[in-house]
């Protein structure tokens, strides 16, 4: 099995070019060894990919992952049941729900009613999705996804559902996917982390779950792959700026002298971490200037703008953190995580499932639409879902106009589009109640492998030894890369 290299065998690129220009220095010893100009460009890089990655030529070479925390709901979105109408608050029969396990909100009810959902689904494209009113937006660009409608998860609540999701595990301490392709394969942005988070606002009265750093941590990766997280609101970088008086050259001085202190201290201490500071340290600098320029969006014309919704020019919403995502792939940053919480709908879905979908509706059919345009999109990967999505039954009480639905890891619904997958294909198939998976299953793992495949990656040869274990983002029990959304 090909081992990717543990971090502090891999010589730190900045302590061998000390004392020259990074990029100078990387392309004079190229030329002076003779290197193709190719190696040339990578030894010039400042996220360079692992020796020997990606493991064979990739289809995407970035991806957007837009996360809906909380638990959308498949059966008022994606998962068309319209025999559910006869149905209407008659119990869950038992031989549906098999003797499940329930969340402790709903296990105390006398009965758990079917809740039909009450919005309407027509079909669109030329595959014929069917797909909610509360989708008009993304609906026009069904032929471009692969929705896949059987994913489960063996959570049920939601931090570790979304500590699974984003790191193949439920326990805490693992990589996260950002941080797993950063490590491997770098960014071929200089002035940019090769990863990004994003943290827009919602609009869902109800109260959202706390996003945990775990969900874009490096874990026993080095530091230097974790996520960076851009602020929703004031400066998208806490002390960006330099203080009044401060100069960019006297930043720089200080810069130079306190590199050279940490790498004497290196040098005694063989701390790859300290390597990790000065590399942040220097990637803060450099953002002083690429991060102003990136959310400034003064350069996009109207026709751009208003792809994305008219929320787009208001800094912190779903609609203007999508275009963040496409001007930060563009920039060659390898990963960018938006995080849109208020999804946990256990009443009221009424009034709060509407408004998430407003949200992000049009501003996920805006990104789509904008990659495509920048023909970008054939090498971008955008994945959209949730931790696990919600039971057919109620929570609370029950109308024809209104409910609330529990927590449910064993269906769901998520879409892929972009790099490397097939467009216009549903994969999976649920029960009559959007409850079981009755054909071709989807663990949360076999999307993992999938989304490495298409960024070049073999999941069972991407490892890191740690523990005594060869660490793998999709874990040690087999998966499966999802050919038939390959394109």
């Amino acid at each position: 099995m090909t081992r990717s290299l543990p971090l502090d065998s891999v010589p730190f690129r900045r302590q061998f070019f000390h004392g020259a220009g990074v990029r100078l220095g990387g392309l004079a010893l190229a030329s002076l060894l003779g290197a193709p100009k190719s190696q040339a460009n990578e030894l010039a890089r400042v996220h360079p990919a692992l020796p020997g990655m990606p493991h064979f030529p990739p289809k995407a070479k970035s991806i957007i992952y837009l996360h809906m925390n909380g638990g959308p709901s498949q059966i008022d979105m994606w998962d068309y049941k319209p025999e559910l109408s006869d149905q209407f608050d008659k119990d869950l029969p038992d031989s549906i729900r098999q003797g499940q396990r329930i969340t402790t909100m709903t296990s105390g009810q006398a009965r758990l009613p079917v809740a039909p959902s009450k919005f309407k689904f027509t079909q669109h494209g030329q595959c014929g999705r069917w797909v909610s009113e509360l989708l008009p937006h993304t609906a026009k660009l069904v032929d471009d996804l692969a929705v896949i409608k059987t994913v489960h998860t063996n959570a049920i609540n939601h931090d570790p559902a979304c500590t699974f999701v984003m790191t193949g595990n439920e326990v805490p301490g693992k990589a996260s996917l950002g941080s797993w392709l950063a490590y491997g394969l770098g960014s071929e942005s200089n002035d940019l982390p090769a990863f990004v988070v994003l943290t827009p606002t919602w609009s869902s009265t109800a109260a959202a779950q706390a996003l945990f750093t775990r969900m874009w941590s490096s874990g026993f990766l080095s530091t230097k792959y974790t996520g960076v997280a851009l602020r929703s609101s004031g400066d998208p970088v806490l002390y960006l700026p330099n203080p009044d008086g401060v100069r960019a050259e006297d930043r720089k001085v200080m810069l130079d002298a306190l590199k050279a202190m940490n790498l004497e201290r290196h040098r005694s201490m063989q701390d790859p971490e300290i390597l990790t500071r000065i590399a942040q340290y220097e990637m803060a600098f450099r953002m002083q200037t690429s991060v102003p320029e990136l959310v400034d969006i003064q350069s996009e014309p109207a026709s751009v703008l208003d792809l994305y919704g008219p929320e787009v020019t208001k800094p912190g919403t779903f609609a203007s953190s999508a275009l963040l995502a496409r001007r930060l792939v563009e920039r060659g940053v390898r990963v960018v995580q938006l995080l849109h919480r208020g999804w946990d709908q256990h009443g009221n879905i009424a009034n709060d499932l509407p408004a998430q979908c407003r949200d992000t509706d049009q501003a996920c059919a805006g990104l789509l639409t904008d990659l495509k345009q920048r023909g970008l999109l054939d090498s971008t990967l955008v994945v959209w879902g949730g931790e696990f999505g919600r039971t057919v039954y109620c929570q609370g009480g029950l109308t024809r106009e209104n409910y609330g639905r529990d927590h449910h890891p064993k269906c769901f619904t998520m879409w892929m589009a972009g790099g490397g997958i097939k467009g216009g294909i549903e994969y999976g198939k649920t029960d009559d109640y959007s409850y079981n998976v009755a054909e071709n299953p989807v663990h949360v793992n076999d999307l993992n492998a999938t989304i490495l495949h298409c960024m070049g990656i073999d999941h069972e040869k991407f490892v890191f030894p740690f523990q005594g274990l060869e660490q793998r983002l999709t874990g040690v029990e087999p998966q499966r890369v999802l050919t038939e959304l390959l394109a």
